[in-house]
């Protein structure tokens, strides 16, 4: 029988690399494992709607730094940085809330994504957006699976939603494919994401898969 794999998973240590990251931390394992599961939770949920591509946590024996990917990085920032502070004491306020102790100084980096429509995740926020306008679910596929292939280094894109779509009263899935999706080639980079949006009638499930070539070993 065969097994469904998350293609970020499936290609660690080939072409893609852990999202968190502990450098000279030996000890307390299980303690650190459990804080950084509970921050990557809590800045999903703090952060929605802000377009987050990706969060990744790098953590040392005196630093812990929290590095966030968004299209809009000028929403997290804020004036002059205020928008920065208030979630540098979000952070710190939930750690001492969950008894996390963390002792690290805490630093966190927001980079920019150049080309969002070429990120799954971005992609997926977008398509949400759209449907919770309450656009048609069809025209928004189309635009958004349009504008993802438009971009030079997209060589194909997949999109799928699940749910009561179109205010039908049956749950089903709709799917949009253009190009090429490789998913058993471990060199083949495909960004993948799955989001949900709100809808009266309940929640529908979007997956996003993005094929942008295969990368090879420069040696």
């Amino acid at each position: 029988m065969t097994h469904t794999v998350h293609p970020y998973a499936h290609r660690l240590g080939i072409i893609r690399d852990w999202k968190s990251r502990w450098f000279e931390v030996k000890s307390k394992y299980k303690e650190n494992l459990k804080k950084d599961v509970l921050i990557f939770e809590y800045l999903k949920k703090r952060l929605k709607g802000f377009f987050v591509n990706s969060i990744e946590i790098e953590r040392s024996v005196k630093t812990f730094r929290i590095i966030i990917e968004t299209s809009r990085p000028g929403l997290i920032i804020g004036r002059s940085g205020e928008g920065m502070n208030k979630l540098r004491e979000d952070i710190i306020h939930f750690i001492k809330k969950r008894d996390l102790n963390s002792r690290e100084e805490l630093k966190i980096d927001v980079k920019e994504v150049k080309s969002p429509e070429s990120n799954a995740m971005i992609v997926a926020q977008m398509i949400a957006e759209g449907l919770e306008k309450r656009m048609p679910f069809r025209r928004v596929m189309k635009t958004m699976i349009e504008k993802a292939f438009a971009n030079r280094d997209v060589k194909g894109v997949k999109i799928s939603l699940s749910g009561m779509l179109g205010g039908s009263k049956m749950a089903r899935l709709e799917s949009k494919k253009i190009g090429r999706i490789p998913l058993q080639t471990l060199r083949a980079d495909i960004d993948y994401a799955k989001y949900e949006a709100l809808q009266p009638l309940g929640k529908i499930g979007i997956k996003v898969w993005i094929y942008k070539g295969e990368i090879f070993d420069k040696k």
